[in-house]
């Protein structure tokens, strides 16, 4: 039975590399795959997605009033396709995760997404959040804070390399614009960490007596 896979990271834990490397897996075994990205995110051109270490692949956009059912569907009318991809899967809308379900559960097809889990402030993505719901197989893809702790949030960064903790959920960046850090580091950087609480005495427990049968 087919599956809706959902990979998920933090920015630049190498998401677009693993999606890439997997596609070419496929291909490379004389399969075929249908590749997806956001048309909102055109940093590696138009149609295209490209990973930080250099490789690419030409695939098709998707926008937030596309039926990716019936897209997928008129594809596998003019050809055969054993996995389909998505990248940049924060950007889907809660119903095109559901249509990608469908595509799994009703043309046998896999899907396998790719995509970050929360925004700047620590909010889920809509797409994510639906595919925490419902994906068949969840996958973290691990970075590393500077701390060396593993990463699982995002700071925006300002024009100045302030961190900025307001503004829209979706603004198009890479390195120059986010930074990924582990939830210690990120609650400390957006200010979100109460400093009062650094003075607060440690509690601490009365020990429990263990009970004796006499």
């Amino acid at each position: 039975m087919a599956k809706l896979y959902f990979s998920y990271a933090a920015m630049n834990a190498g998401k677009s590399t693993l999606l890439l490397q997997a596609s070419h897996n496929y291909r490379e075994r004389g399969m075929n795959t249908l590749l997806f990205t956001a048309a909102l995110d055109d940093r590696a051109g138009v149609t295209t997605i490209a990973s930080r270490i250099g490789l690419k692949a030409k695939a098709e956009l998707f926008s937030e009033n596309d039926n990716l059912f019936s897209k997928i569907k008129t594809a596998l009318e003019e050809g055969e396709i054993n996995c389909i991809f998505v990248d940049e899967a924060q950007f889907l809308t809660k119903q095109q995760v559901w249509q990608l379900a469908r595509v799994a559960d009703r043309l046998g097809v896999p899907i396998m997404c790719y995509g970050l889990r929360t925004d700047f402030q620590g909010k889920l993505f809509p797409g994510s959040s639906e595919l925490l719901a419902i994906a068949d197989v969840l996958r973290e893809i691990r970075t590393i804070c500077h701390c060396g702790s593993k990463a699982t949030m995002v700071v925006r960064l300002g024009e100045d390399g302030a961190v900025l903790i307001e503004g829209d959920q979706v603004a198009i960046g890479g390195n120059e614009r986010y930074v990924s850090l582990c939830r210690k580091h990120w609650e400390e950087k957006t200010g979100s960490w109460p400093t009062d609480e650094l003075d607060s005495p440690t509690l601490e427990l009365e020990p429990k007596e263990d009970n004796k049968n006499e």
